[in-house]
């Protein structure tokens, strides 16, 4: 079995905070870890999602090109992961030739099949600036919860796919009018409608997935599946390769999933693999593909994504879809522009990677909304980390060293393997590889602390420095145990710090 991982792709267009990195990129990380020390072939995938109306409003604001504006991003988010350990094989780009060749690739194997077909839809257009104003181009109140920021592409808060000339009070994001009206205007649509009963029966598959996609997901296309508009009238983006779409470029969802499969086939090449990036693994059956996402993405991945995946034939559907909640601040959700963020390059600077992967860990809201606090952070790292594993490894190796400077015979060693606590650790470990097979990251973890617990309570009621007085042989006995715990750890800690 192979293993291929994606995180979905950061967009091109402003920093990220801890709710990008425990929702999505941590746990991939700690999954990706823990199947390579399995000993399996994994390959973590993802890059820069850098087309669509928010890179271009927010890159003529700042009055930058686009391929600009999108490098200074892409250069800032790769710098971000290697300060938290985040490791990809490839993080690529949308921008780059190679991914439009495979866009196109895609589009034409639809688009012959005829899941593909041109169609008069209801557009906003400012009376104003005389734009349309499609997907963040608009800004108005949801029809569905409320949610007076609701985009013309999606609503942040509940999640769901905006039919923009639905929204209440719409705004026009660019000059800020309400004098908008709704026009006729030609784009193109993947045509899902007609794949109704082939997406039912693959997702019926699914019941093992998590209760919060399976829901939604059921409750958006239980009855069918809507047809998507895949175009869009802007000056950035891949054109869409058909004379009588002259203009217009792909919606940067119809694109940026491609990325996955585009950035593999690149690292392939880069690295001069004999692998192929189709036959050896996205059509490979011996493969498990998982996308790790936030719950906002959750209906591309799980099901737009797969649609275009088996109409096209082109690559298997998602195996795995462990799709997070949200991560809140003190309670709230972050907001860059309301200024309630944590920013993520200065924390990690502050504080060091393997403190905020740990308590970042803790949080990974898997099945629920979680949030950070700072006084959460100061207890969880000072007093689980800092002073049960942390304190229990500094005075074991410290004690070690210092008696035993030049190592204790294996016989010492071999005992320990013979005891209960040796059958201890290894169902330990064994419960957290479980876990974390299942995406169960938090349950993984709590084992580790349990084991960390079981050592730090073994080495203290020995009392080595007292036995060192009355049985040297004994206490080298204890040490000896002890160091094997300092291993185990080690070994149970390499995913997640």
């Amino acid at each position: 079995m192979k293993f291929l991982i994606t995180s979905a792709l950061p967009y091109a267009n402003g920093p990220l905070h801890f709710g990008h990195i425990a929702g999505v990129y941590l746990p991939a990380d700690i999954y990706a870890r823990h199947r390579r020390t399995q000993g399996h072939t994994v390959k973590h995938i993802s890059g820069s999602d850098e087309h669509g109306v928010a890179i271009t409003l927010n890159a003529q604001k700042v009055e930058k090109d686009y391929q600009e504006y999108v490098d200074g991003w892409h250069k800032e988010h790769s710098e971000l992961f290697q300060k938290y350990g985040v490791e990809f094989d490839f993080f690529g780009q949308t921008s780059a030739e190679y991914h439009r060749e495979e866009v196109l690739e895609w589009f034409k194997l639809l688009y012959d099949k005829g899941f593909i077909a041109p169609r008069v839809e209801k557009q906003l257009q400012c009376q104003s600036c005389h734009n349309y104003l499609p997907d963040r181009y608009v800004e108005g109140e949801c029809y569905e919860c409320g949610y007076d920021k609701a985009r013309g592409d999606e609503c942040p808060n509940c999640g769901i796919l905006i039919d923009s000339i639905r929204l209440v009070n719409p705004v026009c994001q660019i000059c800020g009018s309400k004098h908008i009206e709704t026009k006729d205007v030609t784009q193109y649509y993947l045509l899902m409608s007609k794949f109704h009963s082939e997406f039912k029966q693959w997702f019926g598959e699914k019941k093992h997935w998590r209760k919060s996609v399976t829901k939604f997901v059921d409750s958006l296309t239980s009855e069918g599946l809507h047809d998507r508009a895949i175009t869009r009238d802007i000056d950035w983006g891949i054109d869409v390769p058909l004379a009588q779409a002259d203009g217009k470029k792909f919606y940067v969802w119809f694109d940026a999933p491609i990325g996955y499969v585009s950035n593999l086939k690149k690292h392939l090449e880069q690295t001069n693999s004999n692998e192929h990036y189709l036959k050896d693994w996205w059509k490979n059956p011996d493969v498990e593909i998982s996308h790790f996402i936030g719950k906002d993405n959750v209906i591309f991945h799980a099901i737009i994504f797969p649609c275009m995946s088996m109409i096209s034939e082109r690559i298997n559907p998602p195996t795995e879809l462990p799709a997070n909640q949200y991560l809140n601040l003190e309670g709230k959700q972050f907001s860059k522009s309301q200024g309630w963020y944590v920013d993520s390059k200065l924390a990690i600077e502050k504080f060091g990677r393997d403190a905020l992967r740990f308590y970042l860990t803790g949080l990974i809201p898997e099945t629920t909304d979680s949030s950070f606090t700072w006084d959460g952070f100061v207890a969880k790292v000072n007093n689980e980390l800092a002073n049960n594993v942390g304190n229990f490894v500094n005075r074991c190796l410290k004690f070690f060293k210092k008696n035993w400077p030049e190592g204790i015979e294996k016989s010492y060693f071999l005992k320990f393997l013979e005891s209960q606590k040796a059958t201890e650790i290894t169902e330990t470990l064994s419960q957290v590889n479980t876990h974390l097979d299942q995406f169960a990251i938090k349950k993984a973890m709590d084992g580790v602390m349990r084991l960390g617990h079981i050592a730090n309570e073994y080495f203290s009621d020995q009392e080595p420095w007292k036995k060192m007085k009355e049985d040297p042989e004994l206490a080298k006995q204890v040490i000896a145990d002890s160091a094997v715990y300092v291993m185990a750890l080690g070994v149970a800690f390499t995913p997640f710090l």
